[in-house]
């Protein structure tokens, strides 16, 4: 592996690229809670945070406590007909494993169970290993691997799932909130104030005065600037060979490699799963032996007559229109690309930003049917069974991420002749 890095910038500024547009563009140093954008897209390049190496610790380590809770006390009861049940958290994979439904069971334990309190924990071991007086080794790749996992971290996403159950529930059997879903919340309020009080630029830059780097190797200055994917670090890898970032340790690349036939083929992927998630049932309701599907569209119709209009909106909007939206988005940026055109580029970079952010707060409905299936388990008086439309639309969730992971927004504009220098 080659490593290079360029170290001459200007005191209190450092040269960046956007990693939306590729502009090269020097960023001055900022006072706390200041913000620098990019002056070709507006894409944010760094958000100074008060105290960033404290306060995001905190919240941290108050998530970390309260998942205990979470895991061992009960989640949620439900009572219909004198006979009742008690669930928690750790009952759901089980519970969907039993029902052949391995797929819900490997999202719920990756999405719910794993990735949240590990990121809490990856974040409060860097912090409190840069507060020692021999940092640990390790905390460049601990850091990256929090900032990697983000967006698979959907306790929010989850607990919006659990108010469109109770929507579903409430009017037919009595629910009772137990201690683990509370704390949930509290765990997902930690994670939220985690993230908004953390500067991860604040971070790589404490971690780099902490902690010494890998040597270089070969000469300062060689090949074209490239903007880590992480850390954000301007390097200047080697064309010949395979490089990583010298501070955080990631692949470099002037471009995603293969970025439009990845993207191509996982948004193809996506659209034949999306007609099965539509098509096909999401689960089936039995009633004292008679069993009943419902679809996505059938789910929503069911939330607006119950009169959950607030709910049904909200299944609208992260079932159909975020789907939709997002398919129909990656193709146009990616017919964009390959017709070269120049025509509202900073619109299609905002519209790839959100992409991003919106793509996860689809698997409501995929988690709903996962609560449904695991609590709903009263015997010949009711139980509640997935079918295969919640795994495909499971599946277009996370085929539509990984196309807007795949997919590289400066492509856009090099493909317009408006690449790194071209304005």
């Amino acid at each position: 592996m080659m490593y290079a890095v360029r170290e001459d910038w200007p005191t209190g500024r450092l040269l960046c690229e956007c990693p939306s547009c590729g502009t090269l563009q020097m960023v001055a140093a900022l006072p706390a809670c200041a913000s620098a954008r990019c002056i070709r897209c507006n894409q944010l390049l760094r958000r100074t945070r008060y105290e960033p190496l404290v306060r995001p610790l905190a919240a941290a380590l108050a998530g970390l406590a309260l998942y205990g809770v979470v895991l061992f006390l009960p989640f949620m009861q439900i009572e219909l007909w004198s006979r009742d049940h008690t669930a928690t958290m750790l009952e759901f994979p089980a519970e969907l494993q039993t029902n052949g439904f391995w797929e819900l069971a490997a999202a719920f334990l990756l999405f719910v169970l794993v990735l949240p309190p590990l990121r809490l924990a990856l974040l409060a071991w860097v912090l409190i290993g840069l507060r020692l007086r021999r940092p640990p080794r390790g905390l460049r790749a601990l850091f990256r691997w929090h900032e990697r996992s983000g967006p698979w971290a959907m306790t929010e996403v989850f607990l919006v799932g659990v108010f469109v159950a109770y929507s579903r529930l409430a009017d037919l059997a009595q629910i009772d909130i137990g201690p683990a879903a509370w704390a949930l919340g509290g765990l997902m309020l930690a994670s939220v104030c985690a993230e908004i009080a953390l500067d991860p630029a604040a971070v790589w830059e404490a971690i780099d005065s902490r902690t010494p780097r890998t040597a270089l190797a070969g000469a300062k200055d060689e090949g074209n600037p490239v903007g880590c994917p992480c850390c954000a670090l301007l390097c200047h890898p080697r064309p010949d060979r395979l490089s990583r970032c010298l501070r955080c340790g990631a692949l470099l690349w002037p471009r995603k490699p293969a970025s439009l036939a990845r993207t191509w083929a996982l948004l193809i992927a996506a659209v034949i799963c999306v007609v099965f998630a539509y098509a096909e049932p999401v689960m089936t309701v039995s009633n004292f032996g008679e069993g009943e599907t419902s679809t996505i569209f059938g789910g929503m119709i069911e939330l607006a007559e119950l009169g959950w209009w607030p709910i049904a909106v909200i299944v609208f909007l992260a079932s159909i229109t975020i789907p939709m939206f997002k398919l129909v988005a990656l193709a146009v940026m990616l017919l964009s690309v390959h017709l070269r055109s120049a025509t509202g580029l900073r619109a299609r970079t905002r519209i790839y930003r959100f992409v991003e952010v919106i793509g996860r707060w689809s698997m409501i409905d995929v988690f709903m049917v996962s609560i449904l299936t695991v609590l709903v388990q009263l015997g010949f008086i009711a139980t509640v069974q997935p079918e295969v439309g919640v795994v495909a639309f499971g599946a277009v969730v996370i085929l539509t991420m990984l196309a807007a992971y795949s997919f590289d927004p400066r492509l856009m504009w090099d493909a317009a002749g408006r690449g790194r220098g071209a304005e």
